[in-house]
């Protein structure tokens, strides 16, 4: 969940205590939010609790045919964190958005895998922009009065779902990696506890605001349970954390126009069917 450091500048990388601790070997090398050392990747701890719960849960998943994760490393003491940093080994393949379906796809098996995974007591306390979206696109908190006012129409569309939560992942598009001849990746996993088809709804509002992904694509996958409900919460979840990350003054017009016609089709397909 973490964004680029300010001004595109790279961070320091890993010390030498925290190299020693996970018995890195090789130069570091700045991936953008992470360090490749060898073969493993570090990274620096952003909420404690989440990351020691993500990794208990990636350490014990079954290898599946349909997807691989970055597998957890542990320190030499055998804890998952070491001086404020965490790893895991290096998975091959590079970020692909524009093959949308096979993200969708990947995240589908990957959901069903950890879906017997207990709710994380961490989302009670996690206080960060990413949660705030999050607990207003659900009604759990009041949403910002501007928003460029984007959230009206969004907000006029929303009614009450039943569908039941489970761990997901929240940032698919550009956490999936693919490599030939291997299953996706799923990299980076950000938890929610919310239902599939939210994230699912989370990566269509990406690609088609951001990564040129045409209306096709939404309908392609709204055989999804309530899914005109998940697209609408997807995008009040972007927009309200777009707004808590930045504030209101930046809405520039380019953003705007980027979010419009998906508020516009998101809107769409929350009307209740005819007849």
């Amino acid at each position: 969940m973490s964004g680029p450091v300010a001004g595109g500048v790279t961070p320091d990388g890993p010390p030498d205590e925290v190299l020693d601790a996970y018995g890195a070997e090789g130069r570091p090398v700045w991936m953008g939010g992470a360090w490749r050392v060898g073969d493993a990747v570090v990274k620096q701890v952003d909420f404690l609790p989440e990351t020691v719960w993500r990794a208990e849960a990636l350490f014990a998943l079954p290898d599946s045919p349909e997807f691989r994760v970055a597998r957890p490393v542990r320190a030499r003491d055998g804890a998952w964190v070491a001086h404020g940093w965490e790893a895991a080994r290096l998975v091959p393949g590079e970020p692909d958005v524009g093959r949308q379906d096979d993200v969708l796809r990947a995240g589908a098996a990957f959901h069903e895998a950890i879906a017997h995974l207990p709710r994380p007591a961490f989302l009670d306390v996690r206080d960060d922009p990413w949660s705030h979206g999050d607990r207003v696109a659900w009604e759990e908190l009041p949403g910002p009065p501007g928003a460029a006012r984007l959230l009206e129409p969004l907000v006029r569309a929303r009614r009450p779902v039943d569908l039941p939560s489970q761990a997901v992942h929240g940032d698919l598009p550009g956490n999936v990696l693919f490599a030939p001849g291997l299953p996706p990746a799923i990299i980076d996993w950000p938890v929610y506890w919310r239902p599939p088809s939210w994230a699912a709804a989370v990566a269509v509002a990406d690609a088609l605001c951001w990564h040129g992904a045409s209306p096709a694509l939404a309908e392609r996958w709204a055989h999804l349970p309530e899914w005109g409900q998940m697209l609408v919460r997807a995008l009040i979840y972007r927009i309200v954390t777009h707004e808590a990350l930045n504030g209101p003054e930046a809405w520039t017009p380019d953003q705007v126009a980027a979010y419009r016609p998906v508020v516009d089709l998101a809107v769409t397909h929350a009307r209740p069917a005819a007849g």
